[in-house]
């Protein structure tokens, strides 16, 4: 069996529990842990023994999305295309990244065996359309929704469209505000919420279920749906998806980035999220909203 450094991998009750583990950077998106994921996943499927996978976060977070801090800067980062690359170079570089993290999102989608994400707390950015990808999502109530990527100069994807319908996404996905379990649920991107200390054992009450089922009608069960929506054109969505990906990230405004980047120059990582996220609050849903009444 494969050893992985950014995930726990535990088989149990007929399924196994793929567990992300950074949770020093609340789960962020490495290129590691990307690799890492698609070997676990193989490694799932080739299985007999598996019968369908868990999915959480180590701590308090499912992952706060691609990881935009422990990397190395993007070329096109802050605005602007640098005096050494052409514009073509910059499409070509976001639109290969965006393919990339695609096909990652389509190996969950597109396998033989059920994926159940169990959002354990923060769900953000990159890390929601891994949730969302998943064929069934449940959430604590302490789940946190959202792509605050947006507010600098960063694409939805169409995952959320997906599971939340066309105008919910909208909402959500031209704001980059958060969405608590309660609205989660309402909005579709969930199948249900479940107390934190159930969660995990919640899920794999699903998988022993499934597992009761033979393997090949699962499998055949599983395609009709997954196969059916690539028949209505989903995989052309996210191909166009990835296309807009690039615009998107080509499309840097000094008046937007300036201020994020000097921010980042003099206080790091937390500065250029306090700078980022400030104009923003208070959030309508979530632990950052205003209290109800």
């Amino acid at each position: 069996m494969p050893t992985y450094d950014t995930l726990l991998y535990e088989k149990q009750r007929h399924g196994v529990l793929i567990t992300w583990n950074r949770p020093e950077t609340l789960n962020a998106i490495s290129r590691q842990m990307e690799h890492e994921l698609s070997e676990a996943l193989r490694e799932a499927e080739r299985d007999p023994e598996i019968r369908a996978i868990v999915m959480t976060g180590m701590g308090r977070a499912f992952s706060s999305g691609y990881d935009i801090g422990g990397e190395r800067p993007d070329p096109v980062w802050p605005y602007g295309i640098p005096e050494d690359h052409s514009v073509a170079e910059m499409l070509d570089h976001w639109r290969e990244r965006s393919r990339t993290e695609t096909e990652r999102l389509m190996q969950i989608w597109e396998l033989s065996k059920p994926v159940i994400a169990a959002v354990n707390g923060w769900c953000m950015g990159g890390g929601s359309w891994y949730a969302l990808a998943c064929h069934m999502t449940y959430a604590c109530e302490e789940a946190v929704f959202a792509q605050p990527e947006v507010w600098m100069i960063s694409n939805t994807n169409f995952f959320w469209t997906l599971n939340a319908g066309y105008k919910h996404a909208l909402r959500y996905g031209l704001t980059g505000d958060h969405i608590d379990a309660r609205e989660a649920l309402r909005i579709g991107l969930i199948n249900d919420i479940v107390p934190k200390d159930e969660l995990i054992d919640y899920c794999f009450g699903i998988v022993e279920r499934i597992a009761r089922v033979s393997p090949e009608t699962v499998k055949i069960n599983l395609y009709v749906a997954t196969k059916g929506m690539h028949m209505m054109g989903l995989r052309n969505a996210l191909s166009l998806n990835d296309e807009l990906s690039a615009l998107a990230h080509n499309s840097q405004r000094e008046d937007f980035k300036r201020e994020l980047q000097e921010a980042r120059n003099e206080g790091g990582m937390q500065a250029f999220l306090k700078k980022r996220d400030d104009p923003f609050r208070p959030e309508p849903f979530g632990p950052r909203s205003q209290p109800r009444q």
